[in-house]
């Protein structure tokens, strides 16, 4: 058996001359706000039946501190800290507690490379999983900030700013949660990160600021639901200043900025190791 030089095969002189096959080309990247609304969708329905309940405790949980808190508080402005941070803890409970968890077991049973081989951005899953968990808040906050302006005599009038609270302060807890449970080295960490954060949110926002101590009145305009609180208590009052209102609206919108930044960092950290 003879071997015989490709080179010198019919038509391999031209095959060789002609232009080189050039690679097939990509498709066009994902945009952002198409996979944000896949994500969304995809994440909402996976977690209603899930989240339900535990929405119901989040809502019966302010509502109970608020009865509790009736008995030491009669009115005023204690009032309205109280009734604004017990609708807020809702958001807390779902946006950061939940998040964090399910950051964190996601990353821990490998859910992530699953998203990582999806052509969508690592902005759309953050912004995605957080929007839909914020999303399941606002039935009960709804019904806690009702509950407490009858319980304690406030007004109703200007229940309507919920609209701009739940989503500024959903953001900036969502993002913190998702941030908790994506940096988190192990599940049970994200879980503990978790609840401390929430009952951060409980024990500064519920509680009067007037009757905490300086170091602690720090601590609590540090949290990021903070702004959010102050922004709901300051529409109860009987001449609601409007100014601080956007004031505090807008810094909880820039924390909320900040946050989801922070975690779509983490995302693209933890994916990649």
């Amino acid at each position: 058996m003879s071997v015989v030089p490709a080179d010198v095969l019919p038509g391999a002189a031209l095959a060789a001359e002609g232009p080189a096959q050039e690679p097939a080309a990509l498709g066009p990247r994902a945009r952002l706000w198409p996979s944000l609304a896949a994500v969304y969708r995809a994440q909402l329905s996976r977690a209603r039946v899930a989240r339900i309940p535990l929405l119901f405790v989040a809502t019966f949980q302010s509502v109970g501190i608020m009865i509790l808190m009736r008995g030491v508080v009669d009115g005023g402005s204690e009032a309205r800290a109280v009734v604004a941070g017990s609708a807020v803890l809702v958001v807390a409970f779902v946006a950061l507690n939940l998040l964090a968890q399910y950051f964190g077991q996601l990353r821990a049973g490998g859910g992530l490379d699953h998203y990582a081989t999806l052509p969508v951005p690592p902005a759309a899953v953050v912004l995605g999983a957080a929007g839909a968990y914020a999303s399941f808040t606002v039935p009960g906050t709804v019904v806690t900030a009702g509950f407490g302006c009858v319980l304690f005599g406030l007004p109703l009038t200007h229940l309507w700013v919920l609209a701009a609270v739940i989503p500024l302060s959903g953001a900036a807890l969502a993002g913190l949660g998702a941030a908790l449970g994506l940096l988190a080295p192990r599940p049970e960490f994200a879980t503990l990160l978790g609840q401390l954060g929430m009952s951060a949110a409980l024990l500064l926002g519920v509680l009067p600021a007037e009757r905490m101590p300086e170091a602690v009145r720090v601590v609590r305009d540090l949290l990021p639901s903070t702004y959010g609180v102050e922004a709901l208590a300051r529409t109860f009052a009987p001449r609601p200043d409007w100014a601080l209102v956007l004031g505090d609206l807008a810094v909880c919108g820039v924390v909320g900025v900040l946050s989801l930044a922070v975690a779509t960092w983490a995302y693209r950290r933890a994916a990649v190791r």
